[in-house]
């Protein structure tokens, strides 16, 4: 048993390790290394997951599954047409073309601009714009 723990951590430890991202922000590729590894743990759950948060259909999510896309560069397709307002195959052509640039190169191609509340949306974090600090500090 020990052995299969062990076995089991180091395939693990070695898949992140192996895959690499490239969004310009290493918190966020961190996070889509993770997520990629626990999606592909349950497929399915990952698929109604997506679907629910991003209110996409599931075929169109395992349409680009079965285009041998990683979950994580499936979830990085739907985010940037929602938040950048482009079409997911615009997304997904501009991923097929550009992967080798990273998924900062693409979002700058969709529209996303490097630290622009969209950007910080795609990473899930909501930049406050400097007025809502100024309001905050004078109630």
């Amino acid at each position: 048993m020990k052995t299969f723990f062990f076995i089991t951590l180091l395939i693990t430890g070695t898949f992140l390790k192996a895959q690499t991202l490239n969004t310009g922000d290493k918190e966020l590729d961190q996070q889509l290394v993770e997520q990629n590894y626990q999606a592909k743990l349950d497929l399915n759950k990952f698929t109604n997951d997506l679907s629910i948060e991003l209110d996409v259909s599931e075929e169109k999510i395992k349409t680009l599954l079965a285009k041998k896309i990683e979950p994580s560069d499936v979830l990085m397709i739907f985010k940037i047409s929602k938040i950048g307002g482009r079409k997911v195959e615009e997304v997904e052509e501009s991923f097929q073309k550009n992967k080798d640039k990273g998924w900062g190169y693409i979002a700058k191609e969709m529209g996303i601009k490097p630290g622009s509340p969209e950007f910080h949306e795609l990473k899930g974090k909501p930049k406050k714009n400097k007025k809502d600090k100024s309001q905050k500090k004078k109630k």
